[in-house]
């Protein structure tokens, strides 16, 4: 896979639009879910995941001749740190118009959106004879009740997939206490859940 990957980033700085279709889409349910819970519940209510998707894909596919390719962990991590980017600009974007969120049309979750809860099964189990709807929210809403710290290590391991010496070194924090802290994050997200803890 990895060196697809690079055999893709490579036809894709040759000019082949299709090749940085196929990498996206590699990556693309992870990042949809890696949005929604990042931004957390305000934003989400009012942001699309998928417009955010799209958004983050087309700052990709401009910036992709700047990018040095240094395997596939490499790639996923410059994908997600320009998702981060994007949170905070609509983050800024709502603070700076000083919108009153309440006031905006929810978004509603596609109902369809089974890609969504691919991601989410990185880091729990999901119910498959719920409703796709309320099991995501489900989900969504026992991620939130998270701290913010086992929030961020859950996602950076789960879902951009760093190592945990990767993770506390980009939290600045010890290996150990990154361990410790994503087993106990998993733990409380499967009691919310009610569900056994996942390894």
């Amino acid at each position: 896979m990895d060196h697809g990957s690079q055999e893709l980033i490579e036809r894709t700085r040759s000019g082949d639009s299709t090749a940085l279709g196929e990498l996206l889409i590699r990556h693309l349910n992870a990042l949809r879910g890696y949005l929604r819970l990042r931004c957390g519940s305000a934003l989400r209510e009012h942001e699309s995941c998928s417009d955010l998707a799209q958004s983050v894909c087309r700052e990709v596919l401009q910036d992709i001749g700047d990018f040095e390719y240094r395997g596939e962990a490499a790639f996923r991590r410059w994908l997600f740190e320009t998702a981060e980017r994007k949170l905070k600009d609509r983050a800024r974007y709502w603070g700076r118009a000083k919108r009153d969120l309440k006031q905006v049309d929810p978004v509603i979750i596609d109902a369809n959106d089974s890609g969504l809860l691919s991601c989410y099964a990185s880091f729990c189990s999901p119910s498959q004879g719920a409703i796709m709807r309320e099991e995501l929210a489900r989900i969504e809403r026992a991620f939130d009740q998270l701290s913010q710290h086992q929030r961020e290590v859950i996602l950076l391991s789960r879902v951009v997939g760093m190592t945990t010496e990767d993770i506390a070194q980009h939290v600045g924090r010890t290996t150990e206490y990154t361990r410790v802290l994503l087993s106990r994050g998993l733990a409380k997200l499967a009691m919310l859940l009610g569900q056994k803890p996942r390894a």
